[in-house]
């Protein structure tokens, strides 16, 4: 399942060993399992963030496992055109390819390993979909997508994008060689991942073998969460069992514990997880659609401004009016 591995693991840098007489590992306060759904125009999500609560998992707004699922041709799905705004969006692909266009001008196509980083700001219309010669062979897709809360002072910013291959990932191994890191963004144990942020947060994608544990230093001011993408283990100082489907969410401490158990199935030979957290934005939350505001009053606005077409105009190269957006209300829309 990991686009991104490594030939030798013993060359890569180490994450530094936790300081057990000083740092706390952080307790689980919650294990949530992910209920299954359909986004866009139909392809299966896992909302990763259904059953943890809002203050948990701020400043994140919603992590959707996208996939993974095997396409026969002609299946591959995409969403339509669609408007967002006061927020960004991380999308990482595991398998596949997704091609992105935004009416800023940002876009490209990204497959195995791969992450686009879109802020919309102010306001923003984006596509994203699988090439033509994806839908007619059909194919694996597998990947995630992230959305970051942006702070009052910044929800109004001018939208951006960047482009984060697979090669720019910063790779780390824990210290006894057993799990593989791929540091997207943020700052992890004195290692920085490529990601530019606007709000403060770390995100990880960790393979753990079977048997391996990694104590991970932590920000305490930053909150921690584990999505488990595939496989099982425990989590936490207590140990708390977790497998493909479910969200941890841990308390304060220094460090986060997690460890692959000793026997995977066949098909899951290593526990994969997203390790991710931030530093809580601590303000009122505003969310319906695609649009994240702090008032009632402001999402108002961001569909009135949508709807006179002030959050961008979509390219003349695809304003087919088939891939026009014809709502944007569900609290799904990607």
């Amino acid at each position: 399942m990991p686009a991104v591995t490594v030939p030798d693991i013993t060359l890569l840098q180490r994450t530094p060993v936790a300081d057990l007489l000083t740092a706390r590992p952080r307790p689980v306060i919650s294990l949530s399992t992910a209920p299954s759904g359909f986004e866009g125009e139909g392809f299966p999500v896992r909302r990763a963030f259904m059953g943890a609560p809002l203050a948990a998992i701020d400043p994140f707004i919603m992590l959707d496992q996208m996939g993974e699922v095997e396409y026969a041709p002609g299946e591959p799905k995409g969403t339509p055109w669609h408007p967002h705004r006061g927020f960004e969006t991380v999308t990482y692909m595991l398998d596949g390819i997704l091609d992105h266009r935004d009416s800023n001008g940002g876009g490209g196509r990204i497959s195995d390993g791969d992450t686009q980083w879109m802020t919309a700001g102010g306001g923003i219309l984006h596509i994203e979909t699988p090439p033509e010669f994806l839908v007619a062979s059909g194919g694996l897709f597998h990947g995630f997508q992230l959305w970051v809360n942006l702070p009052r002072a910044k929800k109004w910013s001018p939208p951006a994008y960047q482009d984060i291959r697979s090669s720019e990932v910063k790779l780390l191994a824990s210290p006894d060689g057993g799990a593989l890191l791929r540091l997207i963004a943020g700052d992890v144990g004195g290692h920085s991942g490529p990601g530019s942020t606007q709000t403060p947060i770390a995100l990880v994608h960790a393979t753990l073998q079977p048997g391996a544990e990694l104590d991970l230093p932590w920000r305490p001011d930053f909150n921690a969460l584990v999505y488990a993408l595939s496989g099982r283990g425990v989590v936490g100082a207590e140990r708390v069992g977790i497998q493909a489907g479910q969200l941890a969410v841990y308390g304060a401490g220094d460090r986060i514990v997690v460890k692959a158990s000793e026997h995977q199935d066949q098909r899951t030979p290593a526990l994969d997880v997203l390790i991710l957290g931030g530093l809580p934005i601590k303000e009122p939350v505003a969310w319906l659609g695609p649009f994240v505001m702090n008032t009632r009053d402001e999402v108002v606005q961001a569909f009135e401004d949508y709807q006179a077409g002030k959050l961008g105009v979509i390219p003349a190269a695809h304003s087919n009016p088939h891939n026009t957006p014809t709502s944007v209300v569900e609290s799904g829309n990607e």
